[in-house]
């Protein structure tokens, strides 16, 4: 999709955020490489999928920009070792010279993994399960951020990010993700 462009989905039912950055759309190929990072500890994966999404990102994403992840619960955190969307994410700032601030949200509430709920599912599950870290929340206040992320699939967990980030002040929001689910895609594959 061209930069500036509108999707249908938008469209329909227009978004709290300022727009969304997706390296590629998520099919069998992109779950592959997700799930070898996520699940297969190939942290090295990180800059090549940062790229990907560096490709689609706005130049608007300027080092005046605060680039903040999708918070893991730290018992998952310690459990993987890792947050994957803070790898991205680290990725991205440093192409562009922004400020990452690994701990902007915190996930306050432990959930289950979200994978093969339905949106309002995924909805009720992340209520209440997001909020602005009280360090960060001066850093936030009247920022413009990108929050990273590594796929993004119905958008719950990007809605409860950004209605904290809103919350907290934040400016202006763009998300960023290496795969993005788009239905309406699927089937013209």
């Amino acid at each position: 999709m061209a930069a500036g462009t509108i999707c249908a989905v938008c469209l329909a039912d227009p978004p709290r955020h300022d727009g969304i950055a997706a390296g590629t759309l998520y099919n069998d190929a992109s779950r592959r490489l997700i799930l070898a990072l996520k699940h297969g500890h190939r942290i090295a994966l990180a800059p090549l999928l940062a790229r990907l999404i560096l490709a689609q990102l706005p130049e608007e994403v300027r080092p005046d920009w605060l680039i903040v992840p999708v918070p893991l619960h730290r018992w998952r955190l310690w459990s993987r070792g890792f947050n994957q969307a803070a790898l991205l994410g680290h990725e991205v700032a440093k192409a562009r010279g922004c400020t990452m601030l690994v701990d902007g949200l915190i996930r306050t509430k432990r959930t289950p993994p979200l994978g093969g709920l339905g949106k309002s599912a995924r909805a009720r599950t992340l209520a209440g399960a997001i909020r602005v870290s009280a360090k960060r929340s001066p850093q936030i206040k009247g920022a413009k951020v990108l929050l990273v992320d590594d796929v993004l699939t119905s958008g719950a967990t990007t809605a409860a990010c950004i209605s904290a980030l809103k919350r907290a002040g934040a400016d202006k929001i763009r998300i960023a993700c290496f795969a993005r689910v788009l239905d309406e895609a699927l089937d013209l594959v």
